[in-house]
């Protein structure tokens, strides 16, 4: 048995101002956000079963920035002004959309002959990215041991394929245990690469970057889709395979196939110690030669974080620990092109994209519990062609931690907004004419803004405010969030913190969308605590040179669970039901719609827009619920 979300519950006066009168335009986009929290009730632990898929569009988003008079909602309830989220299956009415629904368990894994079911880890959406043709995104499944990557359509909803990435075994010395190993795998995020014809994974705890060869017809659709296990890259120290990626066999909600299908061989991937110098790829290999720092380069813990796409096919690999490597995703296997320790790209390294002809990606804080005392906001570019050095770097003052040299040992100033010193750059997204650069402070609710010509930094503006302004923001308050905060934190309690994880633009041009973290954050927890979850809607001003919170798309989820009150580290105790964690979000543009579109990813002068998550909640004349049924499973 198990208890699965149902249709939120709508007022039905409400309801029929929202879907009874339906707009004479088809939406020009939809907002996708994936949650991290649970889909089964009673789970031990926070975000390890399920997970859920919000989705909304452009019309649900102009009716919460400007409210038609039918839907003057008195904001009593946090989630009452948001529009119910669309469905995934064929059954379901509204969502939010159940991954366990999605990716029924019955389905066979191709190496073990097991059931989803059976294999376990099959949980926390961690990661969505989009493709370059508008058609497919990605669910990159984050729950400890999982590994699995699916891919859905985004037209139908439908699920397309679900891969397992390898079973990793590499070297983890401790001083305990000089000869310690590990032996273990999870899909922490894969980007499409420049013309979508593959998908880079990076397999964090496996410490391995690995590729799904794409094959599509002239349309674009998908026709074929094979994990090559010939373009595998590790990235670790002595790695081996302990068990090969597999593909899953059955068929999705709709009743068709999925597709799937393993191809190459681990004999002509890259599973060596060193790159094309000779040093060590991960610092401490027993293969490199003596002297000049070969064995420590600079990358002390190779767990790769993201795959930044270029336009020229090649993938910026962050980690960690920091440092990075540069790899051509088309070659086999994905040959290393450009390498460089974390004296020069600081750790943890985070995510990014492609904006007019510079490859941007941030640095931050550990996810780690080391992490709680580190206050690290850095900004790199590169030239795809030059990759020597940055061609640009920022940084704000922090901590010496990650490869820095410079600042405090610690700040343990925790993360409560006013409290907290601590910075956090996170991930970071280019208006659509590719002008301004947005990058995420997760900490201090606030985004920074960089003219991309000039490399200036022209100002920042708050998620916390009304207006956007930053001075004195946090007493100031009244923004958007406020208005959707939780109720039942208790005395004390934040209620006016977005805690902002990802975020991608409208392609109008017009808003910038935010993924919105909950109460009871499910990763990176010391750094992470929202009070309304869901997404985001900032909009633009000056030309995309700043901008303000002026809408949240409200995500729910009251399903009960084991984990009691939940103290994130540096952050307050929540004693309350919402569990909701939406981690990033994702924007589609509806080919059909007449609107206007970006450039293809890379193209000068436009934003490659990498996809992330977002959330949303259900429609109640003053309330909204979410609540279970029973499900035979």
């Amino acid at each position: 048995m198990r208890l699965a979300l149902a249709s939120s519950v709508i007022v039905a006066g409400l309801a029929a101002a929202v879907n009874g009168k339906a707009d004479s335009a088809e939406a020009a986009y939809e907002v996708w956000a994936c949650d991290q929290s649970n889909s089964v009730a009673n789970a031990e632990a926070l975000g390890t079963t399920g997970s859920l898929l919000w989705i909304w569009d452009s019309h649900d988003v102009d009716r919460v920035v400007s409210p038609p008079p039918e839907l003057s909602v008195e904001r009593s309830s946090a989630t009452a002004a948001t529009p119910p989220s669309k469905p995934c299956t064929p059954d379901a009415d509204s969502g939010p959309c159940d991954l366990l629904a999605m990716f029924h368990p019955d389905l066979v894994d191709s190496v073990s002959g097991v059931t989803l079911a059976e294999a376990g880890g099959f949980g926390r959406w961690h990661g969505i990215t989009r493709d370059p043709q508008n058609k497919y995104v990605t669910a990159n499944i984050f729950a400890p041991g999982g590994g699995y990557l699916g891919i859905v359509d985004a037209e139908t909803k439908e699920a397309v394929a679900l891969f397992r990435a390898t079973l990793m075994t590499y070297a983890a010395p401790t001083d305990e245990d000089p000869d310690a190993t590990k032996t273990t795998r999870n899909v922490h995020m894969s980007f499409w690469n420049d013309d979508g014809s593959a998908i880079v994974i990076h397999n964090l705890a496996g410490k391995a970057v690995e590729r799904i060869n794409i094959e599509r017809d002239e349309e674009g659709k998908i026709t074929a889709a094979a994990f090559d296990k010939s373009a595998t890259m590790g990235v670790g120290k002595s790695m081996s395979v302990a068990e090969e990626a597999s593909f899953f066999e059955g068929t999705n909600a709709f009743g068709r196939p999925l597709l799937g299908g393993v191809t190459g061989s681990y004999d002509d991937a890259d599973l060596g110690e060193l790159t094309p110098s000779g040093q060590c790829k991960e610092d401490g290999c027993a293969s490199a030669a003596e002297g000049d720092d070969f064995d420590s380069p600079g990358r002390p813990n190779n767990v790769p974080i993201c795959p930044v796409m270029a336009s020229n096919g090649l993938t910026f690999n962050t980690f960690g620990g920091g440092g990075l490597l540069v790899t051509d995703s088309k070659q086999t296997p994905m040959a290393i092109v450009g390498e460089h320790g974390n004296k020069e790209i600081y750790g943890a390294g985070v995510c990014g994209e492609s904006v007019a002809d510079t490859v941007y990606f941030t640095s931050g804080n550990s996810a780690s519990g080391a992490g709680i005392t580190h206050s690290m906001w850095a900004l790199w570019g590169f030239d795809p062609d030059e990759l020597d050095a940055p061609s640009f770097a920022f940084e704000f003052p922090g901590t010496a931690t990650g490869g820095r040299t410079e600042g405090v040992l610690e700040d343990t100033s925790g993360q409560v907004p006013g409290e907290s010193t601590r910075r956090d750059a996170h991930d970071l997204a280019g208006t659509v004419d590719g002008k301004y650069v947005h990058v995420v402070d997760r900490i201090e609710d606030v985004i920074d803004v960089f003219d991309t010509a000039t490399g200036e930094h022209v100002g920042a503006y708050s998620l916390v405010s009304a207006d956007g302004g930053v001075e004195d923001h946090v007493a100031k308050g009244g923004g958007a969030c406020e208005a959707t905060s939780v109720t039942d934190g208790g005395e004390g309690f934040p209620v006016n913190n977005p805690g902002a994880d990802f975020i991608m633009p409208t392609p109008d041009g017009k808003y910038m969308m935010l993924s919105l973290r909950g109460p009871a954050p499910v990763s990176a927890t010391h750094s992470a605590q929202g009070s309304c979850p869901g997404v985001g809607i900032v909009e633009l001003k000056e030309g995309g040179k700043s901008g303000a919170l002026v809408g949240v798309l409200r995500s729910t989820n009251l399903l009960p669970d084991a984990a009691g009150v939940v103290s994130p580290a540096g952050g307050y105790a929540y004693p309350g039901t919402e569990r909701s964690d939406i981690h990033d979000v994702v924007v589609v543009a509806k080919a059909s719609a007449d609107a206007p579109s970006t450039a293809p990813p890379g193209e000068p002068g436009t934003s490659a827009g990498s996809a992330r998550i977002g959330v949303v909640s259900a429609l109640v004349g003053g309330v909204a619920v979410l609540y279970a049924t029973i499900a035979a499973m």
